[in-house]
């Protein structure tokens, strides 16, 4: 059996920034709130607040294998040696690992951590040109060597600090359709990168979620127009999106997705402050794409993880725990009535 047959998500879990700087403070609400397959999946949250090097392209930046980058005025650069920038990126990811490790001692089940997917880092990271290294194929190829391999030794380091943990690795791809549709600006902003052609997309996406080893990787964009099937064939156990943006355009494939034994991580709950609707609500959309596909009933808490939307880090600390706590409800919801 693979492990991605044993891949039991729970009903809830975050996309993965939260609000603040305080590391422990951030741990405790999402162990807190997950505590494992009744309530949900924990997390290691990001901290995007603490500035550059805590925001997810720096973060990611500082995980890769003899790549560098250095923040400049037009936004993360390649460079030819680890500065000051990198360190930070790298300093701040270990007190996260440092606090995930306190509040998940004896831990056994499920454990996300994100990072940004090969796409969207070379739609963000400029080449010593200024110009994204989407513009250059070679470039794209040897980002995703890195990324990869600095994964792996990411995903090492999580096992040894939390070594009862199934290890679910997240690939952040906002960027992934308009990669994928050409509307990527180049650093004039009068231009766009052209298209990707899906195949290279495809491949390259799945040689990066290949350091799981076959194990769970979920793929997450909040953007409209989600390519299911191409994140299934590039190997996603689980797809994660906002839920608000689906079509009935994108039926077929989610239909496709679930009797294929793809999880779907739905974001049901939105990542801003504002009023929650009861739990019950929040899923309402979900029971009706259930009944419009023709799907059984009781296949939905198997297939389905709620989130937020997206990541929580706009939102204040008191809603953020709020909306995490709102998933796990409305989850419950969905359990006690799928129907």
């Amino acid at each position: 059996m693979s492990e991605n047959s044993e891949f039991r998500p729970g009903p809830a879990t975050g996309v993965g920034s939260m609000p603040g700087e305080d590391a422990r403070e951030a741990a405790r609400t999402v162990t807190g709130t997950f505590e494992g397959p009744e309530t949900g999946m924990p997390y290691l949250a990001e901290l995007p607040a603490r500035g550059p090097g805590a925001d997810m392209i720096g973060r990611t930046a500082g995980m890769l294998v003899e790549v560098y980058a250095r923040v400049e005025p037009s936004g993360w650069r390649v460079g030819d040696r680890p500065g000051r920038d990198t360190r930070r990126a790298r300093t701040w990811l270990g007190e996260d690992l440092d606090a995930l490790e306190e509040f998940t001692q004896g831990y056994e089940g499920p454990l996300k951590v994100q990072a940004v997917g090969p796409w969207t880092l070379a739609a963000a990271l400029e080449l010593k040109n200024g110009e994204a290294a989407l513009s250059d194929a070679g470039a794209c190829r040897d980002l995703a060597g890195s990324l990869a391999e600095g994964l792996r030794a990411h995903l090492d380091d999580v096992r040894r600090r939390v070594p009862g943990a199934q290890v679910v690795l997240q690939l952040d791809e906002p960027s992934l359709v308009p990669v994928l549709r050409g509307q990527v600006k180049t650093a004039s902003g009068y231009r766009t990168h052209r298209a990707v052609d899906r195949q290279v997309v495809e491949a390259t996406l799945r040689d990066v979620a290949g350091v799981r080893d076959g194990g769970p990787v979920v793929v997450h964009t909040c953007a409209p127009d989600v390519p299911f099937a191409l994140l299934r064939r590039a190997g996603a156990t689980a797809i994660s999106f906002d839920f608000a943006l689906l079509t009935e355009r994108d039926d077929d494939a989610i239909g496709e997705a679930v009797e294929g034994g793809t999880k779907l991580f739905a974001g049901v709950v939105p990542g801003t402050d504002g009023p929650l609707s009861d739990p019950a609500g929040s899923v309402m959309g979900v029971r009706t794409l259930w009944r419009r596909l023709g799907l059984n009933p009781g296949l939905l808490t198997e297939a389905v993880t709620l989130t937020p939307s997206c990541g929580l880090a706009g939102a204040s600390p008191e809603y953020a725990r709020r909306a995490l706590a709102h998933c796990v409800r409305a989850a419950r919801s969905l359990a006690d009535n799928p129907e």
